[in-house]
């Protein structure tokens, strides 16, 4: 069974945290994640920077920038994350756009993941029906799970096809907006919780976009299995750098 789908079975809500692979400095990715799972965290997204985010806020899209100035690429993430394995046994989970997979060759990136200990992967730009003609089998080759996610504006029928090939959790995102650009959840947006958890889908959910502390992240799994912190663990880490890690992720997991 993958991580990811071990870690699904814990009877608790799960936090994952995401951080752009080069940030704050080229070679902190391997010590924040180290830092992240003694922390508790039960995934982190590793983001793939790119030159051009669409979903992302301003947050992710400068620490995707600086990492991209730091001289991260593709290449150098495999080669950080090479003897990951032997240090954390935490799910790992690659978020990054298709077209840095695509131009490094979508086999030899799946094949890269197999290798590295790569759980899964989150593509905001690959559509599921896309995914589902010509590369589920190429993933499930490699032992990858792929998350999909899924908005407010998102059909209940296409909410139902990504459930049917998906093989770990649905993604939610909590508004149609930007990361980090939510401040708490109003009204509509705990219906739009309450109404995907009453559809009973197979796969579990995961919240992600406006949490940052305890009070979101209790908000955002009243309904759901996790929660996923972003812009506001970026944050803390420009200001911080990587020495404070578990000073922020301690209150939201009390």
């Amino acid at each position: 069974m993958n991580r990811i789908q071990e870690k699904l079975k814990e009877n608790k809500k799960l936090l994952s945290i995401y951080f752009s692979a080069g940030f704050p400095s080229l070679d902190d990715t391997e010590q924040i994640i180290l830092d992240l799972e003694k922390s508790g965290v039960d995934f982190i997204e590793i983001g793939l920077p790119f030159s051009d985010p669409l979903a992302d806020g301003p947050t992710i899209q400068e620490s995707s920038t600086k990492a991209l100035r730091n001289g991260m690429t593709t290449h150098k993430l495999f080669e950080q994350l090479k003897d990951i394995r032997s240090k954390v046994g935490i799910p790992l989970i690659i978020m990054g756009y298709f077209n840095p997979m695509l131009q490094y060759g979508v086999e030899e990136f799946c094949r890269k993941c197999a290798e590295t200990g790569i759980d899964g992967l989150i593509i905001p730009d690959l559509p599921v029906d896309v995914y589902h003609e010509q590369y589920k089998q190429l993933f499930e080759k490699y032992g990858l799970i792929n998350i999909f996610l899924i908005t407010p504006q998102t059909s209940e029928e296409r909410i139902r096809f990504i459930d049917s090939v998906s093989n770990g959790f649905i993604y939610m995102v909590s508004s149609a907006s930007v990361t980090g650009s939510t401040s708490g959840f109003g009204e509509a947006t705990s219906n739009y919780f309450r109404r995907i958890h009453e559809m009973d889908l197979k796969n579990p959910q995961i919240v992600g976009f406006g949490i940052k502390d305890q009070e979101t992240f209790k908000a955002a799994t009243q309904f759901a299995k996790g929660a996923i912190i972003g812009s506001a663990f970026i944050k803390h880490l420009e200001k911080e750098g990587t020495s404070k890690i578990s000073e922020f992720i301690s209150p939201i997991k009390l």
